[in-house]
Parts: C-alpha cells; structure tokens; sequence
C-alpha cells in the first residue's frame, strides 16, 4: 500500500496530468496483485496444512510448486497487460496526452510485477511455517527502498536522468526485485522451506490443481475490486482529469486508512476456525461482533481525523487548486463510509473461515455489482462527484446491513446443527 501512496505523492509533484495517469493504473495494477494474493492464500492454507501434519517434504513440493505457478500465471497476465496497455487504458477514459505517461508506467511496471510474484507468494510460505515477521520486514524494506529511490529516479539528482513518471515504475521494480532475490535466498538455502530444482510436470500438475482449488476463488474475489474500479474510474474521468487525479489519490488514502480493518481480516479467520472446529460457535458470535463493534469506533475516529486534516492532505497532493479542492470534498464525505465497509470486509472473511467461500464471493459480487457501482453511478448523475462520493458511503451502509443480518442468520443455522449433531451423539 505504502508503495502506490509513495508513487503517488512523488507523481503528484509533475503535474495533474501525470497524476491522472499513474491514478488509471490503479485498477489495473491491482488486478495483477490480486492474482499474487490469490496464489498467496492458496499456497499459505496448503502448506500449512502438510506442516501441520508432519509432512514437510510434500510442503517443500507445494512451496517449489507454488512459485513456479506464480511465477507462469503474473508472466502469462503480465505479458497480456503489456500487449493490450492502449485498448485497456483507451477504455478506461485515458486521454492521448495520458496515455504517454500511462506507457512509460506501465511498460516497466509489468515487468516488476513478475517481480512482485516472488516475494508475495514467498512470503505465504514462510507465513504458513509460522513466520509473521520476515514477511513484514521483506514488504517494509521493499517499500523503504522504494521511497528511497522514488525522488532520485523521477526527477534526477547529478548523473542520474529525470526519468519522470517511468522512474516511479522502475524504484518499484528494483525494489521488488530486491525482495524477490532475498526471498528465494531465504526459501531455498536458509530455511529450506522449498526443493532446490524445478518440479517434474506431474509434480507441478499435482501441486497446482491443490493450490488452485483455494486460490483461484480467493483470487477472483479480490479481482472483483478492481474490475470495479476501473468501471468508478471511467465515470469519474468524464469529469476531467482533476477528478481521475482525486479518485486516485483517494483511493490510496483509503487503503492506508483501512490498514486496521485488512490486519483484523487476517486475524478474525483463524480464530473463527479454530473455535468453529471446537464447536465453540458462541465464541464465534463475539469475537465477530466484537470485531465489527470496534472498527466501526475506529473508523469513525479515523474519519475525523481525515476530516480535520483534509485541507493539509489535499495541499500535499495537488498543486492545482481545483484538484486541492475535489480532494478535499473526497476526504470529508468517502471515509464516513469506511466503517461500514469494514463490516463487509470482516464478514467476507469470515465467511471463508466457517468454509463457505461462495458466500464470500457473493457477497463481494452484491456489495460491488448490486450496490455498489449502480449506486455511485446514479449519484453521479444526479450530482456529479459529491453525488457519487455520496452514493458510495450509502451502498457501503445497505451492503453492510445485509452482509451483518446474512452472517448472523448462518451462525443462527450453525449452531442449530451443531447442537442436533450433539443431541444425535449423546442419544
């Protein structure tokens, strides 16, 4: 997150029409990020599950297995990214003047997001062998290097050229690909968590198919958002480039600002299915509202604090005073709405926890395609961008309503069988 929030307030720096064009990139970038957190689920759940049980040869095989497919399936999309960046972007609302920039971006940044593959699903594996904290120092040091570089590379400093906005897409490629040399020095010789050769085709068949069984679902789910996106961000540029520069920024705002509600998505699940394989559903019950009762606090402080320091971000952001200003009417009406998503986000994962995945994935299809994008649309039309801003915190609540009455009735049905079966043992 931090990586798209630097390159964004670094891009800012050249103009509103370069930071219209890396704000386009957005959903397409995170499209090929949600393949790499997709893969990372799949392969956390699988090799977990073989350490788990003491067969750690055949997790070393998943490992091996793992970062093979990433590594076909982020090239295949990369290459196919790289091929189509003119129609994609054209129909995204790109201007000619934008695409420019949008190319020199882009054509670097899909190569460094094969890079990114490495380190994202490398780090799955070291989550699934019980190591939470080389993956955060990996992501850190990457996004360290990145700032650090940001500022060389776009504007030059003695023998280093002024690349532009290309030099923000090629500190984020050093970077990761910093990350993605350390990750598999730590895999492959200091941890030996993955084989030091490549699988056989019936090892990679056998090892892919298992991996795909979770991360492909968990992958579609999270491709949903951008997809999504990219249809907000092509109403949004029929109001000019200063609006398409205002959702970006604001789009990576809000990521920073929900950084709570993603690190309890992550910590909620294993909970959950601990105590529901405990039969312990009440438990169940309050650490979930227990969750939702405190993000939706939170949030709502973080809301305030966005409100109050609105005027300082937007001057931080844009130097046109009619980006400053959109930015501004973003942050006091979008994040009033971040709470609400948060309740979604947590039943989502908790649907996954109680192993109803399709639960989860319609969820996210009725909070993106039901409410939310129709809705927006509509405000937009009915007032322009605040109607839209609006519109969104409106599909976050009714989204929210459903998602929170729909996880309550299954629990409700969870517990019904759960004390049948017992009333059917002890009997």
């Amino acid at each position: 997150m931090t990586f798209g929030l630097v390159d964004t307030f670094f891009v800012s720096l050249l103009g509103t029409e370069e930071l219209a064009a890396i704000s386009f990139t957005f959903p397409v970038t995170f499209t090929l990020i949600s393949l790499n957190i997709g893969l990372g689920i799949g392969t956390s759940a699988t090799i977990a599950r073989y350490l788990g049980s003491g067969k750690s040869y055949l997790a070393r095989e998943f490992g091996t297995g793992a970062l093979m497919l990433s590594l076909l399936l982020v090239g295949s999309l990369a290459v196919i990214g790289f091929l189509t960046v003119d129609p994609i972007f054209r129909l995204l609302g790109a201007s000619s003047e934008q695409m420019v920039h949008i190319k020199d971006y882009m054509y670097v940044w899909y190569l460094a997001g094969v890079f990114l593959a490495f380190p994202m699903v490398g780090n799955s594996i070291l989550r699934a062998a019980g190591d939470t904290k080389t993956p955060s120092i990996i992501m850190a040091a990457g996004g360290l290097i990145n700032a650090v570089l940001d500022p060389l590379l776009i504007f030059g400093y003695g023998p280093v050229p002024a690349l532009g906005i290309q030099g923000a897409a090629i500190a984020t490629m050093i970077a990761w690909g910093s990350g993605c040399a350390y990750i598999l020095y730590l895999l492959v010789h200091k941890r030996q968590l993955i084989l030091p050769r490549l699988l056989t085709l019936p090892e990679f068949r056998q090892t892919s198919s298992e991996i795909l069984k979770i991360g492909l679902p968990a992958a579609g789910a999270n491709m949903l958002t951008p997809i999504a996106n990219g249809i907000l961000t092509a109403i949004v540029a029929t109001y000019g480039a200063e609006a398409v520069a205002t959702w970006g920024v604001g789009n990576r705002l809000e990521s920073i600002a929900s950084i709570v509600i993603l690190a309890l998505s992550m910590s909620l699940p294993p909970f959950i299915s601990q105590n529901y394989g405990a039969g312990k559903l009440h438990r169940v019950k309050q650490a979930y509202m227990l969750c939702i009762g405190f993000v939706l606090i939170w949030q709502l402080l973080i809301f305030v604090l966005m409100w109050l320091a609105s005027p300082y971000i937007a001057m931080a952001f844009a130097e046109e005073k009619k980006v400053a200003e959109l930015i501004q009417l973003f942050l006091l009406i979008v994040p009033l709405g971040y709470g609400l998503q948060g309740v979604i986000i947590l039943t989502n994962s908790s649907f996954n926890a109680l192993h109803r995945p399709m639960s989860a994935l319609w969820l996210s299809i009725l909070r993106l395609f039901v409410f939310f994008v129709p809705i927006s649309y509509l405000g937009s039309l009915v007032y322009e961008l605040a109607g839209m801003f609006w519109a969104g915190v409106l599909a976050n609540l009714m989204t929210a309503c459903v998602a929170f009455l729909w996880f309550r009735h299954r629990l409700e049905y969870e517990q019904k069988l759960h004390d049948q079966n017992v009333r059917e043992v002890m009997s």
